[in-house]
């Protein structure tokens, strides 16, 4: 055999292997070997393939500590981005592997109804944004625990129930109300079993409501009423705490029946009704701050935590209007007409100061 016919011969069978070589589309999964790493990337070699691929750096997925890194001689399977075409080679993608992979296993997390952990990126209108395995979650303020985003949630890993899990659509809604109940659960009797009336224990303030704050102990939230939250009369809880605060509270009440606990905030100080017996006696002008104006008269702050009322009756003349007659704030003299600390009962008058 010539040269030239050895040439034709070996020229043949490299087109017809080429022939078999296998031709990969858009979406294909495919087989590669890490051959190097380049600036931008990797190069890989495609098994069934007479080529080589291209892995860029912004397609390899996030671990906990940043992007991961490759081995030379790695095996594995990789998401084909871009097809091979004349002019440019085949771009793959590890991310779409590990973005498909993560939709199946919150899947089957929605299914066996497994809790999982989630990292709160942002608050958006209505709840939160999470990330979740390179996949963004959405938390529903009514799925979260303390019932409203807050700026202490960022940056923060919680356990979330999947609601609902649709890569078709990019939808993944979780729920962190439903990771929590269920957690309380199975901690609820150990934790009051660990727990005393009277006791003075530290929790986190987790919801806000009008009419008072749930706070975590131990893994099971306490009921502080705002009745409880000071001696003072507030208009709201959050006049005096926060989401997120770490806070010290005394245990009031424990039902082991319903499993509940009561807390309060104000019992942590000392009773301001019990430290002015003796401070003061009836027939005695003071002087007082206006707190709150009602129709029928005026709550007047005569002690840190107490407060006594000034009836629109003893204010002047009668047919008086309490709120032309004083503004919130206002600092003025008062005649102490009852004085009864024991029943929290304290009775003021302005009109017979002048007589």
């Amino acid at each position: 055999m010539t040269i030239l016919e050895t040439t034709k011969l070996d020229e043949f069978e490299q087109l017809l292997e080429e022939s078999f070589a296998k031709s990969y589309n858009v979406a294909d999964i495919i087989e590669g070997i890490v051959i190097r790493k380049d600036k931008d990337g990797y190069l890989i070699s495609v098994k069934g393939a007479k080529t080589e691929a291209i892995l860029p750096d912004r397609e390899m997925p996030a671990g906990e500590e940043g992007k991961i890194a490759l081995e030379m001689g790695d095996l594995k399977d990789f998401y084909v981005l871009r097809e091979e075409n004349d002019e440019e080679p085949m771009i793959l993608s590890l991310k779409r592997i590990a973005c498909a992979q993560a939709w199946t296993q919150l899947n089957d997390a929605k299914n066996s109804g497994d809790t999982i952990l989630a990292k709160v990126v942002s608050l958006v209108k209505g709840g939160v944004l999470v990330d979740v395995a390179d996949l963004k979650g959405f938390i529903p303020s009514s799925q979260l625990r303390t019932g409203l985003p807050f700026d202490g949630l960022i940056d923060q890993k919680i356990e979330v129930k999947v609601l609902e899990a649709d890569p078709k659509k990019n939808k993944l809604i979780l729920s962190q109300r439903q990771a929590v109940a269920e957690q309380r659960d199975q901690v609820v009797d150990n934790v009051l079993a660990s727990l005393e009336e009277n006791m003075v224990v530290k929790g986190e303030i987790v919801r806000i409501a009008d009419f008072g704050a749930f706070v975590d102990i131990n893994g099971i939230d306490g009921l502080l009423p705002i009745s409880e939250i000071s001696w003072q009369r507030i208009k709201h809880p959050s006049d005096i705490i926060t989401l997120g605060e770490k806070i010290e509270v005394k245990i009031i009440r424990i039902d082991n029946e319903l499993k509940r606990i009561s807390l309060s905030l104000k019992r942590m100080g000392e009773n301001p009704w019990q430290q002015i017996e003796g401070k003061f006696k009836e027939g005695e002008i003071i002087k007082g701050t206006v707190n709150k104006i009602t129709s029928f008269g005026a709550f007047v702050n005569i002690f840190p935590g107490v407060e006594a009322l000034l009836p629109a009756s003893e204010m002047a003349g009668e047919n008086v209007n309490p709120f032309n007659m004083l503004k919130v704030g206002e600092e003025l003299e008062v005649l102490i007409k009852k004085f009864t600390p024991q029943e929290h009962r304290i009775a003021l008058s302005t009109r017979d100061i002048a007589k």
